[in-house]
């Protein structure tokens, strides 16, 4: 070992070892491309923000309900159906139905008119309910400042239009249109059926406004009905008996009229007709009668066949017969007897006296029946005489019809109208008596035993769904949002750098007053010592074993010291001369028990005002020497940049197999640049979930641009529980498996 300045200005100066490593980032899988196993990686990783989110937004939700004014809604249904009265029962039956969706919603419309919503406020008396009446509520603190401004910039009323006119109630009309917005009615659809419900925070409330609401509809159209059928009856009353003057007018009018003119009405027609029609009947029964006596004249003259005279004779037929009988018995006799015998010739006698009785009544009939047709033709023409004369009548008297049938037209007009106003009166008098409303309660509306609104169970169902879905949101944008390092497959997939070790936070309880550095030397079987013997392990098989490594970060308080000290003390307790020095001039710290003796340091060794020996400190617990920073410098850059600097660190590579060089953050301080250059590698921590990639990139420029040899970096700080359950591959070491392992 040197001693004194003039021995450190004639060291020989050795070559650094050249860059055993060149870094090669790899590219990062963007979040829309992970697998299944990564989603659930990050769930893992995130699980305390998942689960904050699936508890706090359900909670809030809750408290959130809690404080809403629940609101009931109580409903009834009616049924609506205009038949109106119908006399004849077939017409049920056979008609149209005339109600249409069109029907159902106007209707619907007309229940939630203003004079249905009027009669409801009233008899509820929501004028008086805050609820529905707006100013009756407690003023809002935002309220009172808006409504002095509008009355301060109110125009003034004038005296005059106050007096006159209509007066403007805004109270009224808001709790009327509250009112009416709380009142629905809706059409069930392909029915005759309507929903009326009513929103209130009272339920009782809400039940009695259905009822009185469907009640006043009910009342109004069944007094529309009666009224209507009322006012009809007054008409048809009224015309009823002014068709009853009109009738009784036009009846005198024909009376007189027929009286005037001699024309009298028979049971067929008029009495000139009958006439006729009776004279014709004659006149054909006499000319019937008449060819009836000719012919019997015709047959009794011998004018028609043997039978026809003897059907008209039946006299001369018996006769007749008897002289046949009489000429058959001479025809016998006078084959018999001979023409002279006494017999034969008083035949011959008895046979003349029949022909001459024969001839005789021949003679009598043609005579009688003669005087009968004379008499049959003189009534013939005593008929014709009077069926012209009759004619003649007719003719007449047609003249003087005209004006009768179109009087009988009128009048007869006139009865049927009068008719069918009583008839329609009578029915009129019959459907006010049964008359029904065109709508009725199907069923009455009760009081709800649970809100509308909120809605407890959908919208807490829906909050934690809303929870999940946020946190899933949350940590998704939470992990693309994060640009820190979470694993060492991070920083070899962003930085292009092995990572040597996951240095594990130490809590306080667990720590119980010791430094770190002094837990991974009494501690040597702890997770955090067997990380830093990983590290060491990664520099020791490192081509070409570097003898000096720069320990450096980004920011400050990344764990560098720390790491520094506790790989400095575990090599030293492996047998190892080791050595640290506090190369972070500026900032000065109190780690490690070497610091807090006040002794010379690196400062005053390159200003040449302390030698080798009296600048090295050992570590009583386990043999690592160190050198502190010492006194605060200006120039620190001129001393790190001297050959001094230089020549201290080729002494120290002879005498010490490492050499650990704390540096300032690289990020900001130049210093650690110039230091990174003259050690054979540079350590680069970074903090777990604290440094961010552009930084670490940038930091990473910075040294490479001073020619350091970044071997590696140590992931520090790592919260081992929440590593262990993020589901990377680097976090088996904490799994609880590898217990035994380890002695805390």
């Amino acid at each position: 070992m040197l001693d004194g300045p003039a021995a450190r200005t004639e060291a020989p100066l050795k070559a650094k070892p050249d860059r055993l490593h060149a870094r090669v980032p790899t590219e990062r899988s963007e979040p829309g491309s992970l697998s299944g196993t990564a989603v659930l990686s990050m769930l893992r990783r995130r699980m305390l923000l998942l689960f904050a989110s699936i508890v706090l937004v359900p909670l809030l939700t809750y408290i959130a309900v809690g404080q809403l004014t629940p609101l009931y809604s109580a409903t009834g249904t009616l049924l609506y159906d205009d038949s109106g009265y119908k006399v004849q029962e077939l017409q049920s039956i056979l008609r149209v139905d005339p109600i249409t969706d069109a029907v159902m919603v106007t209707q619907a419309e007309v229940l939630r008119g203003m004079p249905v919503v009027e009669q409801v406020a009233s008899r509820l008396n929501l004028y008086a309910n805050p609820e529905f009446n707006a100013s009756l509520r407690p003023a809002s603190w935002w309220r009172s400042p808006l409504t002095a401004m509008a009355h301060m910039f109110r125009r003034t009323p004038d005296p005059v239009a106050e007096t006159s006119g209509p007066k403007l109630d805004p109270i009224r009309n808001e709790t009327l249109n509250a009112t009416r917005g709380a009142l629905t009615v809706t059409p069930v659809k392909a029915s005759h059926v309507l929903e009326v419900s009513f929103t209130a925070t009272d339920p009782v409330l809400a039940a009695a406004a259905v009822n009185d609401a469907m009640d006043v509809y009910v009342k109004a159209r069944l007094s529309a009905k009666y009224g209507a059928v009322m006012r009809a009856r007054d008409w048809l009353e009224r015309r009823a008996a002014e068709l009853r003057i009109e009738v009784q007018s036009r009846e005198t009018d024909v009376a007189r009229y027929r009286a005037q003119h001699g024309l009298v009405d028979g049971i067929h027609g008029g009495m000139a007709g009958e006439q006729i029609s009776l004279q014709t009947e004659n006149l054909t029964r006499a000319r019937a009668a008449l060819a009836e006596t000719e012919g019997r004249l015709d047959a009794a003259s011998g004018r028609a066949g043997a039978a026809a005279q003897a059907a008209i004779a039946p006299s001369v037929v018996q006769l007749r017969a008897r002289r046949d009988q009489l000429a058959a018995e001479l025809q016998t006799m006078l084959g018999r007897l001979g023409p002279n015998h006494p017999d034969v010739r008083g035949t011959r006698t008895q046979l003349a006296e029949v022909d001459s009785a024969v001839a005789a009544e021949i003679n009598r009939v043609v005579a009688a029946t003669a005087a009968d047709v004379r008499a049959g033709r003189d009534r013939v023409a005593t008929l014709l005489q009077n069926l012209a004369d009759e004619q003649s009548t007719v003719q007449k008297d047609s003249q003087s019809q005209v004006p009768l049938n179109a009087m009988l037209r009128d009048m007869d007009a006139s009865r049927s109208l009068l008719h069918a106003v009583l008839e329609r009166l009578q029915q009129t008098a019959q459907q006010s008596a049964i008359e029904a409303p065109d709508a009725h309660e199907i069923s009455l509306a009760l009081p709800p035993d649970h809100p509308i609104f909120p809605r407890t169970g959908p919208i807490m169902g829906a909050a934690v769904a809303f929870g999940v879905v946020f946190g899933l949101l949350m940590v998704y944008l939470c992990e693309i949002a994060d640009t820190s390092f979470r694993t060492g497959e991070d920083i070899r997939s962003a930085l292009g750098l092995p990572c040597l070790a996951l240095s594990p936070r130490i809590s306080r309880r667990t720590l119980q007053g010791m430094s770190i550095e002094e837990y991974a030397a009494r501690k040597p079987l702890s997770a955090f010592a067997e990380q830093i013997r990983a590290l060491r392990a990664g520099l020791s098989l490192w081509p070409d074993r570097p003898h000096i490594v720069a320990v450096t970060a980004a920011h400050p308080k990344e764990g560098k010291t720390t790491i520094t000290h506790a790989l400095g003390r575990l090599a030293a307790m492996n047998g190892e001369r080791v050595i640290v020095v506090d190369c972070d001039i500026r900032h000065q710290t109190n780690s490690g028990s070497a610091w807090t003796d006040p002794k010379p340091g690196l400062v005053e060794y390159l200003r040449e005002r302390a030698t080798l020996t009296d600048i090295i400190h050992k570590d009583a617990a386990s043999g690592m020497d160190s050198i502190a920073c010492g006194a605060r410098e200006a120039n620190v850059l001129g001393l790190l940049m001297s050959v001094t600097m230089a020549q201290l660190l080729q002494t120290l590579r002879d005498d010490y197999d490492l050499v650990l060089l704390d540096t300032p953050p690289a990020e900001a301080i130049t210093d650690a640049r110039i230091v990174a250059g003259l050690a054979d590698a540079t350590l680069f921590c970074v903090r777990w979930r604290g440094t961010s990639r552009p930084a670490a990139l940038h930091a990473l420029e910075l040294l490479e641009e001073a020619h350091a040899n970044i071997v590696g970096a140590v992931l520090t700080q790592v919260d081992a529980q929440v590593h262990a359950r993020s589901g990377y591959a680097d976090a088996e070491v904490y799994q609880p498996r590898y217990g035994a392992y380890f002695r805390e």
